[in-house]
């Protein structure tokens, strides 16, 4: 990638940060990064990113001149990705549903608390072909998350990924299982000539689940100035395939 891309939020680089840092340098992005309990500076926003990802990071560190300079920015082309967590989308304090990024994300997000903390199943299923899912199996090796963040896709918008959340119940010997809810996981568009994505689960434990697993190898992955984590081969493949079509890469 020839410009690095901005990583906001994720408490820091020595704790839920460690994940996606880890994806990023395994997958050869170059990152600039600003933890959770660092507001955004203008300068940040005046380097020429290749993408803006914001992960469990509260609007209220943005100024409204710098909201109004993601949006104009990514129409112009860079990418912005957002995912979830209690402080993304409207969460429990994120309140990006009062900013101008409402306008600019693929998805209608709440008014109210939005978080989803499922003690039940929540199985991710593939919706539509598309660059970030193929090669990988969600078809036939279907991952499990713990928790996301309730949005509706907007019209126009590409659902990718849903997630299905189901009571089970045991009777007799066996458990069955009924669909309780279906949200959007995954959802892209395009905003003039720059990329937009939601991805309402979360990239770091609680919220992950089992999610941080999958795959068929395990990988021990660390970033510099970063904690070390051990996660899933698909798992690493599918975060860099998104971070990647962000930045408009693939």
């Amino acid at each position: 990638m020839s410009n690095p891309v901005l990583y906001l939020g994720d408490t820091s680089l020595e704790t839920a940060g460690s994940y996606l840092a880890g994806v990023l340098t395994a997958c050869q992005l170059d990152f600039d990064y600003v933890d959770s309990s660092t507001v955004c500076s203008d300068a940040r926003l005046q380097t020429d990113y290749a993408a803006v990802i914001i992960s469990d990071y509260l609007s209220s560190s943005f100024t409204p001149a710098q909201f109004e300079q993601l949006v104009a920015r990514t129409r112009a082309g860079m990418g912005l990705l957002m995912i979830g967590g209690w402080e993304s989308f409207t969460g429990l304090g994120g309140d990006y549903h009062r900013t101008p990024l409402a306008d600019l994300l693929p998805v209608a997000m709440q008014g109210t608390d939005d978080r989803v903390n499922s003690y039940s199943p929540c199985l991710i299923r593939p919706e539509q072909p598309h660059p970030i899912t193929a090669d990988l199996p969600f078809a036939t090796h279907s991952a499990a998350i713990n928790g996301y963040n309730r949005v509706q896709a907007k019209a126009g918008a590409t659902t990718v990924l849903s997630v299905r959340r189901y009571q089970a119940a045991l009777v007799e010997k066996d458990f069955e299982f009924s669909t309780e809810s279906v949200d959007p996981l995954l959802v892209v568009d395009e905003a003039d000539a720059g990329r937009v994505a939601c991805y309402t689960g979360d990239v770091a434990p609680h919220w992950a689940g089992g999610f941080v697993d999958w795959g068929d190898t395990r990988h021990v992955l660390q970033a510099p100035g970063a904690g070390e984590v051990e996660i899933g081969n698909w798992y690493i493949q599918f975060f860099g395939n998104l971070v990647r079509w962000v930045a408009k890469q693939i």
